[in-house]
């Protein structure tokens, strides 16, 4: 039976997070703290960012004014400009880097694409989202590519609406459990979790299970099942 795949984008089609961990670590460095270790620091930069992604999203713009936001709090000298635009350098350089496509994932979308109806579903910054999907060479698979600002249950209920989709013969894969798994199930459609070793401490939690749910080990592992 033909099936509708709503697909997650970063760390499930390509590299994503290790570049925001590795521009963390820059930062950290910068900071150059005397006392604070890096998860330290980490925490209090989770506490900004959970705070102003409800209205700045999320996205490697976003990521930058939050390093400065937390320079501001943690910083053990006068914050300069010069020291603002090079936490901003950091930020940008996260964009900058070739994108790293999850190996297997060009001949999956191929096979999967020739069987069933194939969407991309990503969040984050629309401006940031659409080059990397054109950088990516993959929007060729996708009958469409959404960006929305968050992935909640709402969210995948709209999708649904919107593209006249049947909640029974629809599925969401990706690699995030709070916004590509739990939500979807919670909206009446099914879920594909593909676990990624690097995916964002604050994407982690629980799978509650119910609904239809399956667990790959690799993207590559879809064939088997659709």
């Amino acid at each position: 039976m033909r099936q509708h795949l709503l697909i997650d984008a970063d760390d499930t089609l390509w590299e994503n997070n290790i570049y925001f961990e590795r521009a963390f670590e820059e930062f950290c460095a910068f900071l150059d703290h005397s006392t604070l270790t890096p998860p330290e620091i980490r925490a209090v930069l989770d506490e900004i960012e959970l705070a102003n992604i409800r209205t700045n999203g999320y996205g490697a713009a976003n990521f930058g004014r939050n390093m400065s936001q937390c320079y501001l709090e943690l910083a053990e000298r006068p914050a300069r400009d010069d020291d603002m635009g090079h936490i901003a350098g950091i930020a940008r350089r996260i964009n900058h880097h070739p994108l790293e496509i999850i190996g297997g994932v060009p001949e999956t979308l191929d096979y999967l694409s020739r069987r069933h109806d194939l969407i991309l579903l990503t969040k984050g910054d629309r401006h940031e989202q659409s080059a990397k999907i054109e950088k990516s060479g993959l929007a060729a698979f996708f009958r469409r590519a959404l960006i929305v600002h968050e992935k909640n249950p709402d969210a995948y209920r709209g999708v649904i609406l919107e593209q006249e989709l049947t909640g029974e013969a629809s599925w969401m894969i990706g690699n995030s459990p709070k916004s590509d798994i739990n939500p979807a199930l919670e909206a009446g459609i099914g879920a594909v979790y593909v676990p990624h070793a690097r995916t964002w401490h604050l994407e982690h939690e629980e799978i509650r299970g119910g609904g239809r749910l399956l667990v790959v080990e690799r993207f590559e592992d879809l064939t088997k099942f659709f």
